[in-house]
């Protein structure tokens, strides 16, 4: 039995339990009280597909443009990664290929994937429900990695004529991204991963 099967609602802010049928705000910090956060799988859908969006230009513009004497050149993602590797840089590369392209795409996999089974209450244990929906909150610290990289390159490696890092428009696409798909794990409600209906209170 859960908390509103007893007649109560938790307090988002505080953790107050109070009456369900209760209108007022919490007795402790004066917040709204729901059952469950309003319109939770609206804003999760909302926040996921602008966080989808945003990935397609992230890779598909530079997210640095080196300039040196010996020339220009502009990197994307994935081209960065491939340039780590033939310099022989494997580790830095499996780290940014790891927290650029595999961390965004299992988020998108996995919040769309409890988005939809509990919309259309979909045959699934609650146990793995509970841990993918933990996995996303574990990965998702690293999903700003590549951006931090950028910037730190860029402010530090500033030598005028003879190398200069600059961040592309793609980090900032890929920053969007990664902060969109933050946003769409945290509107979704854990709470409804138990109670596997299709309304949203």
């Amino acid at each position: 039995m859960n908390a509103r099967d007893a007649g109560l609602k938790v307090c988002s802010t505080c953790g107050v339990l109070q009456s369900l049928d209760s209108d007022v705000p919490c007795r402790r910090c004066g917040a709204r009280v729901h059952s469950r956060k309003v319109h939770s799988l609206q804003r999760t859908w909302a926040f996921l597909i602008v966080g989808m969006l945003a990935y397609i230009p992230a890779n598909v513009f530079p997210i640095m443009m080196t300039k040196s004497f010996t020339g220009d050149r502009s990197d994307t993602i994935f081209s960065g990664v491939m340039a780590l590797t033939d310099s022989g840089s494997h580790f830095v590369a499996f780290i940014i290929f790891f927290a650029s392209i595999v961390i965004p795409v299992a988020k998108f996999v996995i919040v769309s994937s409890l988005a939809l089974s509990i919309q259309f209450n979909w045959d699934t244990s609650l146990r793995t429900r509970h841990r993918l929906h933990h996995l996303t909150e574990l990965i998702g610290r690293w999903s700003m990695i590549d951006v931090f990289v950028v910037a730190v390159l860029a402010a530090l490696i500033q030598l005028g004529a003879i190398l200069t890092i600059i961040p592309g428009v793609g980090i900032n696409a890929f920053a969007l991204s990664v902060v969109f798909t933050m946003l769409a794990a945290s509107s979704l409600d854990p709470r409804l991963l138990w109670d596997g209906e299709k309304d949203v209170y």
